[in-house]
């Protein structure tokens, strides 16, 4: 089994259930991620005072990583957390999940996401990056990358601040002929970053993952002329279709992937896990189309779980 390691925000996460009158009062749009300051992080954590909450690191690709080791697998998460308690206890928590934590630290807050699910499933995030912003390419430990199978990237440390970490990973990578994912994010990501992009996934990607609205931000097409478009650019290409399964392409291979039943109470960490579970299967050397049946599957293990991690072990000898 190859490792892989994973390279993202590192966001503890604190989700709390709410209604929709009360998503209103602290002034959020339902359904979206609002990038907030450390100061509006402090105001909504007093407005939320004495309510109930669930703690867990969290970031899409250490999320990802969870899932990975949730399967069985070998994975290693490479982030950066502030000088804080919630630091120790994003670090003290990856690692009892069975992650390998490759984390440094910053003289600040660390990053974390206030997650509001409502009774509809429908999940809303106020973000504060903190420390997770000052990841740079001193802190890619270049032999972990060069020992793993493969390298995954989560879309939004391609931009801003932590571009040269990720091109640091990626360079390293390619040179050490390591297999290179990237998850495309979101579609706002992907439509302020669009010529970079494809530039980035026509030079260094071999896997990319991406939902129905992240690929047509990508590529200005659906379904499988989209698959086409993002299978030409990398290799192997993953449509998620949410409830209607996924597309999965590998060369001229098209592969249609059912959904897995289940009773949905969140689609938080969705995608990451379908991501864990396609990752591991090739870590494996299983083939694609079994890749692609053990990522829905461990997809539909997370939604039907209240947070954006699974929490134990999974099997997928049957799958």
């Amino acid at each position: 089994m190859e490792t892989i390691t994973g390279i993202g925000s590192a966001l503890l996460d604190f989700t709390f259930e709410v209604d929709d009158a009360l998503l209103r009062d602290l002034g959020l749009a339902k359904g979206t991620m609002q990038l907030i300051d450390g100061r509006a992080s402090g105001e909504l954590f007093e407005k939320m005072k004495g309510r109930p909450v669930q703690v867990t690191p969290g970031g899409s690709a250490a999320n990802a990583m969870a899932g990975i080791a949730n399967l069985g697998g070998s994975s290693v998460f490479i982030g950066k957390v502030g000088s804080d308690e919630n630091g120790k206890t994003y670090v003290r928590d990856t690692e009892r999940e069975g992650v390998r934590a490759l984390v440094s630290v910053h003289d600040s807050m660390t990053g974390h996401a206030i997650t509001f699910i409502t009774p509809d499933s429908e999940r809303t995030f106020a973000t504060h990056l903190g420390a997770a912003l000052h990841l740079g390419p001193d802190d890619i430990d270049e032999a972990q990358v060069l020992r793993s199978g493969f390298l995954h990237l989560e879309g939004y440390i391609l931009e801003g601040n932590m571009k040269a970490a990720s091109a640091r990973a990626m360079d390293i990578a390619k040179r050490g002929r390591v297999k290179i994912s990237i998850d495309l994010a979101d579609p706002a990501f992907v439509e302020r970053n669009l010529d970079e992009l494809q530039s980035v996934i026509g030079q260094f990607a071999d896997i990319v993952f991406a939902n129905e609205e992240e690929a047509f931000a990508f590529t200005g097409k659906r379904g499988n002329e989209a698959l086409d478009v993002i299978t030409g650019m990398c290799g192997v290409a993953v449509v998620k279709l949410g409830s209607s399964g996924s597309l999965v392409g590998q060369g001229k291979k098209r592969i249609e992937i059912p959904p897995f039943p289940a009773k949905v109470i969140n689609t938080n960490g969705a995608g990451d896990m379908y991501a864990a579970g396609f990752l591991y299967a090739l870590a494996a050397g299983l083939p694609i189309e079994r890749a692609g049946r053990i990522g829905s599957y461990a997809a539909s293990l997370v939604v039907a779980s209240p947070g954006a991690r699974f929490g134990g072990s999974i099997d997928v000898s049957g799958i």
